[in-house]
């Protein structure tokens, strides 16, 4: 089965996601099995973030693999007796398969947990901000304060040797 439907809210971190209605493709199939369906394919996308060095747009191609199994109803209940997190056994709701928490799971673990613009990327100057990637040769004179006492003497020093 292949569809494309519209991504949901929240898929992604505070610095990287799928933008809510982004087309996700999925190519899935459902299997017939003794404890439910078995839910496995691949899940394609587009995932839109900030560079966490520089704060520039990063665009993430995601493609990721999703297999699921959903258990029948009474399945899910022996599946817990014999120590499955019921947390971690999807269950059929009826006829239905939800698929937004495995597909929430596959997607938002695939993506980057720092995405950068470029594996190279400088960043940001410390002390103006201004992005290094645009000006490499940027950069400040910064004097050690352990030395400002010192920074009085040469001055009047260079005045004297003027005079």
């Amino acid at each position: 089965m292949q569809r494309t439907v519209g991504a949901p809210d929240d898929l992604g971190t505070d610095v990287i996601g799928v933008p809510t209605g982004t087309d996700v493709e999925l190519d899935l199939r459902l299997e017939a099995v003794m404890e439910g369906v078995l839910v496995s394919g691949s899940v394609r996308t587009r995932a839109v973030g900030e560079c966490v060095r520089c704060l520039g747009e990063v665009v993430e191609d995601v493609d990721v693999s999703l297999t699921e199994l959903y258990v029948y109803p009474e399945r899910a209940a022996v599946a817990v007796e014999d120590g499955d997190d019921e947390e971690d056994v999807r269950e059929l709701e009826g006829d239905l398969v939800d698929l937004e928490p495995a597909l929430r799971d596959a997607v938002v673990t695939a993506l980057p947990f720092q995405p950068l613009c470029r594996p190279d990327c400088p960043g940001l100057c410390s002390q103006c901000g201004a992005r290094l990637a645009d000006d490499p040769d940027h950069s400040h004179e910064v004097l050690d304060p352990r030395w400002s006492a010192l920074q009085g003497l040469a001055s009047t020093t260079d005045e004297t040797k003027e005079s």
